[in-house]
């Protein structure tokens, strides 16, 4: 977990599909492309198969999905942690505070079926796979931070 922590503490494992008058910090609910959002999501669904196989394997550490969660406020992305899957579900701990949502808590247990996540992501060799959803907010970050994340990347 300790990537997957890393990268919350910059603030990128939360972007939300509205905005919000009171916000934290690490939440990126403007400023990014929206359609390289949804080309980052549906990437990030069209390849969980392959990230399975590669969490059940135990190719690498650090495995997380990120999940949309919605209440009366709208929707929130949040990473979880801890994960395991089977029979299409994965299942998780929170791994960030809520900006948006009043339904979810920090460190709470999550379940989401794998064709709903909008994103995943894994450490090997010291490199990240997947996190898709990261690249659209790298233009939107100080130049400094977005190098230190693209030189994190397998594939930047």
């Amino acid at each position: 977990m300790k990537y997957l922590s890393l990268l919350m503490i910059f603030g990128l494992m939360l972007f939300a599909s509205c905005s919000a008058t009171s916000k934290p910090e690490t939440l990126h609910d403007m400023g990014y492309d929206e359609a390289e959002m949804e080309a980052a999501i549906a990437r990030a669904r069209s390849e969980v198969d392959t990230f399975i196989a590669k969490m059940n394997a135990g190719e690498g550490e650090d495995f997380g999905v990120k999940v949309p969660i919605t209440d009366s406020n709208g929707t929130e992305h949040f990473w979880l942690g801890e994960i395991t899957y089977a029979n299409g579900v994965f299942k998780g701990v929170i791994g960030n505070d809520a900006g948006i949502v009043e339904n979810v808590t920090l460190g709470q247990s999550w379940e989401v079926k794998k064709e709903e996540i909008s994103d995943w992501m894994y450490m090997k060799n010291g490199k990240m796979h997947g996190n898709y959803t990261m690249r659209p907010l790298l233009k939107t970050m100080p130049e400094e931070e977005a190098a230190l994340f693209r030189a994190m990347l397998a594939e930047p």
